[in-house]
């Protein structure tokens, strides 16, 4: 049967008797028009109620607690009503399951609920904490210049302005947060952040602040850019580097050897593009129409993979005829700025520079001519013969030019394999490894060609023909040099930054007609 249920006025004049230590339960049984047994329950309840809360017995505190329904004013409901309004107030964002939650409370409350009754009780609580929680994170009103601005970074190109848009309006319209979260894939509590950052701030607390930057700092940075400027100005040649036009490198070089300071490639990239210096680049793709081209190749690869340690291949191609007068090319300049050359000068002389690559020591072997023909290549056929006497075989690749394909050449080196010319003059055998036809790009030497022009001839005006014949030679020699030092694959290379790795392969597109 259930328990018979008192008006609060009963309620309190029973507590304030028990209080006052005045209660007579048959008199206050007959003044109130309750039975002695409703009377005695009530009592002995506030009894515990004083013994559990000791400190809450002033007025204002039991009467209070009388107001509760019955189920709710024994001593366990009360505490636990207590403590899930603290966890309410403090810590109810860090708990992360209901049995942390009964495990503080019962540590709390060692006489109080076991977990199964506390859970009944904690799932009803939670789930009204949820709805005030939903509330908090609720955007509740948008003005309508908000809304127009919105609207604009809705369909912006910005991504976070689209996040933010979606955020704001979908929080506006009370979709769950793990909705709006996973619509601009952003976790829940960042979406939490920004509609709090809205409620408090508005818009304006999305602007980016402005990083503070020490004076100081800031003038050493400016130090350093108008430094920078200024040597970008000069000619590196002012510096002992043997080229026409700055590199990221040799800026780096050049600006610690000048100011004791060290600055990255990347540093003075940044700078660069602050100050609206730029550089521009272009690709083109070349094929080969030549119907052996497979075949070709093929045996160039063969020739390659079975090269003995006595035996060298060697790249060869000519560079020019090329006029000694002032270039143009690519170096850093303003936006804003237009470098121009004459269009038509006078040539201080014109020469032919014809090289030879050896893939595997990558050292280079050239001569200077003032015309194409066979003679020049039997030059350069007795030149390697000279320079790799030591050798048992020579294997020369070249394009498919008249020159290099002509009946007096084959002649000659028909001439020179002889068994008796060559037990007389101690020579190497010759065999050549022709390229396909039209496969310029396939040549390797013509991506160092491509770092030479870069470096030597690009942004040149050079005084005489001799000077610029000094100039390639020193090129040559640095590279040399440094592939005697350092025995490994060529490419970004100081001295030119070449096309591609000085390899062969028929994926390489070594030419560059911008570089030529």
């Amino acid at each position: 049967m259930a328990q018979k249920t008192i008006s609060t006025i009963k309620k309190i004049i029973i507590g304030r008797l028990v209080v006052s230590k005045n209660l007579n339960v048959s008199k206050c049984a007959r003044e109130l028009k309750l039975s002695r047994n409703t009377v005695k329950r009530y009592a002995d309840l506030f009894v515990e109620f004083i013994n559990v809360y000791p400190d809450n017995i002033v007025q204002n505190q039991y009467e209070i607690f009388l107001m509760k329904p019955l189920a709710e004013i024994r001593p366990r409901a009360f505490q636990l009503l207590n403590f899930l309004s603290f966890l309410a107030e403090n810590e109810i964002s860090r708990l992360a399951t209901a049995k942390t939650a009964w495990l503080k409370y019962i540590a709390k409350y060692p006489s109080g609920y076991q977990y199964s009754q506390f859970m009944v009780i904690y799932n009803k609580w939670i789930k009204e904490q949820k709805k005030i929680i939903r509330k908090n994170w609720q955007v509740q009103f948008i003005p309508q210049e908000d809304v127009k601005t919105l609207k604009c970074w809705n369909s912006s190109n910005v991504r976070r302005k689209w996040e933010l848009s979606v955020v704001l309006t979908e929080s506006y319209k009370n979709t769950l947060t793990s909705q709006i979260a996973a619509k601009v894939e952003r976790c829940s509590n960042v979406v939490r952040d920004w509609i709090n950052i809205y409620k408090s701030q508005g818009l304006i607390g999305f602007e980016k602040k402005k990083r503070y930057t020490n004076p100081i700092t800031h003038q050493f940075i400016e130090e350093k850019r108008s430094k920078l400027i200024r040597l970008l100005h000069e000619s590196p040649k002012f510096h002992g580097i043997n080229r026409t036009s700055w590199s990221l490198a040799d800026l780096a070089l050049t600006y610690k050897k000048l100011y004791s300071i060290n600055i990255c490639s990347a540093t003075i990239s940044h700078y660069l593009k602050m100050e609206g210096f730029v550089y521009k680049k272009a690709r083109k793709v070349l094929t080969s129409p030549d119907p052996n081209f497979r075949e070709k190749m093929d045996k160039i690869k063969y020739i390659l993979k079975n090269l003995g340690t006595n035996e060298k291949f060697f790249s060869i191609d000519e560079y020019g005829p090329f006029a000694v007068k002032i270039k143009g090319g690519r170096s850093l300049m303003k936006k804003s700025e237009i470098k121009t050359f004459p269009q038509i000068q006078t040539s201080k002389g014109f020469t032919i520079c014809t090289a030879a690559l050896e893939l595997s020591s990558n050292q280079i072997t050239h001569f200077y001519s003032q015309k194409k023909d066979t003679n020049e290549m039997i030059k350069l056929i007795d030149l390697l013969l000279f320079t790799y006497k030591g050798q048992d075989k020579l294997y020369l690749s070249w394009d498919a030019a008249s020159w290099h394909c002509s009946k007096q050449l084959n002649e000659y080196i028909y001439k020179i394999n002889d068994q008796y010319y060559r037990k007389t003059h101690h020579n190497p055998i010759v065999e050549l490894a022709p390229l396909p036809a039209s496969a310029q790009f396939l040549n390797v030497i013509e991506s160092v060609f491509s770092g030479l022009a870069k470096s030597i001839i690009h942004n040149s005006d050079y005084s005489s023909l001799d000077e610029c014949k000094n100039a390639i030679s020193l090129y040559f020699e640095t590279r040399n040099k440094h592939f005697l030092t350092n025995p490994k694959k060529a490419g970004n290379i100081i001295w030119g930054k070449e096309l591609v790795i000085p390899v062969f392969k028929d994926s390489n597109n070594c030419k560059d007609p911008r570089y030529r």
